[in-house]
This record gives C-alpha cells, sequence and structure tokens, in this order.
C-alpha cells in the first residue's frame, strides 16, 4: 500500500488471504517517496516467493504501475477512495501504457483483489482451489438466508 492511511481499505484483502490461508506480505511503499525501495521490493518478489502482488493507492496511484513495471508478476491495482471519490485513483491504475498491465478492482475493492489472487493462485494449487470454492459457495448461503429475513420484513403493499 502506499501508506498505512490506506489500511483499513488493504486490511480486506488481509482478512480475505487469512480466512483462505494464504500466507501473505503487507508493506508501506510509496512509488513517489520510497521509489527505489519499491523497486526492490518488485524485483525480488519471484524470489521470495511472490505469485501475485496486490497494491493498493490512492490520488495519483502510481505504485501499482511503478511495481508491474518492475516485475514479471501479476499485478492487481486497488484504487483508493480520497480525492474525486478515488476516480483520480481508478483512472491511473487502469490506463497503463501497454505492456505494462495491471489487473485493476474497483475503487476500495481490496477484497476482491485478493479474490482475484486467489483464484490465479488455485490454477496451481488444488487445495487453495477447494477453500475457494468453498468460499464461493458461502457467498449463495448469505443471500438466501437475506431473502429468508425479508421474507419476514412487513409493509402494507409487499406481495411477497
Amino acid at each position: 500500500m502506499g501508506s498505512t492511511s490506506d489500511l483499513p481499505i488493504m486490511e480486506k484483502a488481509c482478512k480475505m488471504l487469512d480466512e483462505l490461508q494464504v500466507p501473505f506480505e503487507v508493506n508501506a511503499l510509496s512509488a513517489h517517496r520510497t521509489p527505489d525501495a519499491v523497486e526492490q521490493f518488485a524485483r525480488s518478489a519471484k524470489d521470495r516467493g511472490v505469485k501475485v502482488i496486490i497494491a493498493g493507492a490512492g490520488m495519483a496511484a502510481a505504485l501499482p504501475g511503478v511495481i508491474a513495471a518492475s516485475t514479471t508478476l501479476p499485478v492487481i491495482g486497488v484504487p483508493i477512495k480520497g480525492m474525486l471519490d478515488g476516480l483520480d485513483a481508478l483512472l491511473s491504475i487502469v490506463q497503463m501504457p501497454p505492456g505494462i498491465p495491471v489487473a485493476t478492482v474497483g475503487v476500495n475493492g481490496a477484497q476482491n483483489a485478493a479474490i482475484l489472487a486467489v483464484e490465479m493462485i488455485s490454477l496451481y494449487d488444488a487445495e487453495l482451489a477447494q477453500r475457494l470454492a468453498v468460499f464461493k459457495a458461502s457467498l449463495s448461503i448469505k443471500i438466501e438466508k437475506a431473502n429468508e429475513e425479508l421474507a419476514n420484513v412487513k409493509y402494507q403493499y409487499k406481495t411477497n
């Protein structure tokens, strides 16, 4: 993440990775304030066993692109809402030049970034794929429960 002020959003990715039992690193790296550290992180990630990098950033949101420029690993960008409701960060991350792709989730979409990373990794990890399948199955259970609760909500003109 660009700074620890991004942690309230990025911790959603951490919690999702924890839930799915995926080892991960958490770092605060700034593309503008610590460019050498960002480049070192990106260049050494593969040797440390990193499979996918999730990079969250707001405003100018250069971090995901700078990381993608220094590694062959997949990078998932999380635009973080700050100025302009996060549109500035979203556009900064999604508009990468040819040859430097960054997969991009919605504004503040750290949980989806973690799920996307797990989907990528689970292509080669059957146990992780199974845990992911269980998680995805649980999503429908939540909606079924919500509909059961909504059935008990009464309105004068409600027909179901």
